[in-house]
């Protein structure tokens, strides 16, 4: 009995035992595994990255930018050539703003731009080149690089329209009465014989019909910090500066010059995936 008893303890232990180390087993044992893993795979392509290989072939990333003169979203395709060095194709949409914009409000949650004629879109096709210049061989997978870009541009400029109310006469104790009238531009409501009031902005969806392209050229330079280097996604950071040339002036803002050229420094952030 004694014996049954004991053999009986040493099985419980033994259970108990093993019930332990698969506990804990699944949980440490994988993450040594990934971390190890990793480690092989990053020296692995360093070693590649050494030897004039390639690590991946293709790029695509999806973006949004933040400019000194506007803000746009934008997508990228590039093409290795060497573990340094890639072609680049970029799409880009940006909204331009002037300077000399003020944003004031009209009550009732409504807003206008003061003396606005139109807002100004770019959409813009480029080809560039990418280069590394700074991360080889490090470890940690943060990649500095260097690309330019240039293309041609397509300005898409929409008027920008104001709800108007126009005197149409006197009351008995001589007080203004206005009638709202149809949506104006700023130069059609000065036009106007009439005394006007403006009441607020039209809003977006108004003025598409009377869309106007200016083409140009542009051309971009900037740094880029690749945050995910050695993997198959990408997170990165870009900050440049970018110029665009208009092959006819850009009226923005009523007794603003028009111009031709836009300059501008700008911020993007990048998420996309290598192959």
């Amino acid at each position: 009995m004694n014996k049954i008893f004991l053999f009986l303890i040493a099985c419980i232990i033994f259970i108990s035992a093993r019930a332990q180390d698969s506990t804990y087993s699944p949980v440490s044992r994988p993450l040594r595994d990934n971390k190890s893993a990793k480690r092989e795979r990053i020296n692995r392509m360093l070693k590649m990255e050494e030897e004039g290989d390639l690590i991946f072939n293709k790029h695509n990333v999806f973006g949004i930018k933040v400019a000194t003169d506007g803000y746009g979203i934008f997508f990228e395709k590039g093409k290795f050539i060497t573990p340094w060095k890639a072609r680049l194709l970029q799409f880009e949409l940006n909204e331009k703003k002037s300077a000399k914009e003020k944003r004031v409000s009209t009550g009732d949650f409504s807003s206008q731009v003061l003396y606005k004629l139109n807002n100004f879109y770019s959409f813009k096709a480029s080809i560039g080149e990418q280069r590394l210049i700074g991360g080889k061989g490090n470890k940690n997978g943060v990649a500095v690089t260097w690309l330019y870009t240039g293309g041609i541009s397509v300005g898409l400029l929409k008027p920008y329209y104001y709800n108007i109310q126009d005197v149409v006469s006197y009351d008995s104790a001589n007080q203004v009465v206005y009638v709202t009238s149809a949506q104006k531009t700023y130069l059609q409501a000065i036009a106007d014989s009439n005394l006007y009031a403006f009441t607020g902005a039209a809003g977006f969806t108004v003025g598409w019909g009377h869309l106007s392209i200016k083409p140009g050229l542009n051309a971009k330079t900037a740094l880029r910090f690749d945050y995910a280097r050695f993997n198959t996604s990408i997170t990165a950071i870009e900050a440049g500066i970018s110029a665009e040339y208009y092959f006819s002036k850009i009226p923005q803002v009523y007794e603003v010059p028009y111009k031709n050229f836009f300059f501008n420094g700008y911020v993007s952030i990048m998420f996309g995936s290598r192959k």
